[in-house]
Formats: structure tokens, C-alpha cells, sequence
């Protein structure tokens, strides 16, 4: 199926690693133009590199993405060197822990910024290039936000403030028919995620607990997987899906436990 993502210029936040990086990866497959945006060079000239030697076209600039101005300035890249911004992948942040007994005020407030206000920022200043191609945005967000965690109130409070601002963007991009959805992630495998299973005693039992409660086929989710659903919903073959939060998720999230 043709997503009609050829040449179409997608700001992807976080977009050289994990997550992030699968998205980029797919959408060069579709034939769009990831625009990466985060502030590990290394690894955004790593991913940039690769994707040029596979023959694909790519763009990024570097941002601490807690700083309004260095955000402001990243959109202002992408302009300078595209013309144009056909969608939004908010997808960069971290589960920091800080939670309610244990975290600060100040360290509250520090998560909000590094996982939820920049999705904010980044959607505000890509707006007006967004009214003109008639983009979307999706939001990358966490069962957190449903399901809780325990010890991670800052994580959890950012994620039900993407859950919420996708469906009031929704809402207020209505006259723009700019489309605006969320891809809500549980237990995907990444390189980050090994770093956390490997803080443990025993690495294979904690992972084996957790896919042992995954109800579809006992197994992690692949962040090609996510990665394929924000393709779609950034995409013309969603054109009438807005306002959704889509759990990739094996059916963590909502389906009965027991099974």
C-alpha cells in the first residue's frame, strides 16, 4: 500500500534512537524526509549517515528540546531547509522516576519539561507550516498515563498531558484539517529498555515476568511496530482519523490480566 509519503517533510523528535529512530527509519522507506531533532549528535549524525548511504533523504538540527528558544530555532531549520513541514512526530522524553515520596518539586517540574512541554513547543512553532500542507502530528505516549507505574509521577502526569493535548489539538485544528493522534506505547524492546532489564539481578527472569503478561503472543512490542502505525496515521490513508490514541501495544493496556 502506497502511504503517499514521497518527499513529505516529517519532524521527528528524538529521532536517531529507539523509538524514534524506527520511525525515522520508516518513514525513508515511505520515501519521506525525517527531519531529526534532538540534542545526542553523535548519534543524529550516526542515523543521518546511514540514511544518506541507503540513498534516502534526511535533515536534522540539534536542540535541547527543554530550552523554548533552541525549539523555536530547530523549526526554524527545518524551514531554512525544506520550505515546508507535512507532519509532527513528538516522540522524544524519558521515564526519569521521579516520583511522589522520593522527588522534589523541582524535579517534578524538570520531567514536565523534558516530557511534555516541548511537545507543546514544538507543535506551536510547526503550526503555521502545518496549516499550509494540511499536516498532522502524532504524539508518542505511554500506558503510564492509564495504567500507572509507581515511583515515576512526573513521567505519568507528562503522558496524560499528551493523551489530552492530542485530542484538544484535534479539536482545535479542525478548521486546518490538520489531523492529530497519539500511538501509546507499553512494553517495547529498545536499547534503552535492555540498559533498565539489565539494572536487574537476573535480567532474563524480570524480562521473562514481564512478556509472561503481554497477552499477544507473550512477546515485547517491536518499535518497528510503533513505528508503522505513526507511518499510517501520518499518512493519507488515516485521512479521517483524528483525536485517537492508538495503543500498539499487544493489548497490555486494556485486556484482562488473567489471560
Amino acid at each position: 500500500m502506497d502511504l503517499n509519503l514521497k518527499d513529505k517533510v516529517i519532524v521527528v523528535t528524538g529521532g536517531s534512537k529507539g523509538i524514534g529512530l524506527a520511525i525515522s527509519q520508516i518513514l525513508v522507506e515511505e520515501k519521506a524526509v525525517p527531519f531529526i531533532i534532538g540534542r545526542n549528535k553523535p548519534s543524529i549524525m550516526d542515523t543521518a549517515k546511514n540514511i544518506e548511504k541507503s540513498g534516502g533523504k534526511v535533515g536534522y538540527a540539534f536542540a535541547e528540546l527543554t530550552d523554548p528558544e533552541q525549539c523555536k530555532n530547530a523549526i526554524e531549520s527545518v524551514v531554512k531547509q525544506f520550505g515546508r513541514i507535512d507532519g509532527l512526530v513528538n516522540n522524544a522524553g524519558v521515564n526519569d522516576g521521579v516520583g511522589l515520596e522520593e522527588g522534589s518539586y523541582e524535579e517534578f517540574v524538570s520531567s514536565l519539561h523534558k516530557n511534555l512541554i516541548h511537545y507543546y513547543l514544538m507543535a506551536h512553532y510547526a503550526l503555521p507550516m502545518l496549516k499550509k500542507s494540511k499536516g498532522a502530528i502524532v504524539n508518542i505516549g505511554s500506558k503510564a498515563s492509564e495504567t500507572g507505574q509507581g515511583g515515576t509521577s512526573g513521567y505519568a502526569a507528562a503522558n496524560g498531558g499528551r493523551n489530552s493535548l492530542t485530542r484538544e489539538w484535534a479539536v482545535e485544528l479542525l478548521p486546518y484539517a490538520i489531523r492529530v493522534n497519539a500511538v501509546i506505547v507499553a512494553e517495547c524492546f529498545t536499547p534503552l529498555y535492555q540498559k533498565w532489564i539489565n539494572t536487574f539481578p537476573d535480567p532474563e527472569k524480570k524480562l521473562k515476568s514481564i512478556t509472561d503478561k503481554i497477552p499477544f503472543e507473550k512477546r515485547m512490542t517491536e518499535a518497528r511496530e510503533i513505528a508503522s502505525t505513526v507511518a499510517f496515521l501520518m499518512s493519507d490513508v488515516s485521512s479521517h482519523t483524528t483525536g485517537q490514541l492508538v495503543f500498539v501495544d499487544g493489548g497490555y493496556t486494556h485486556l484482562d490480566r488473567s489471560l
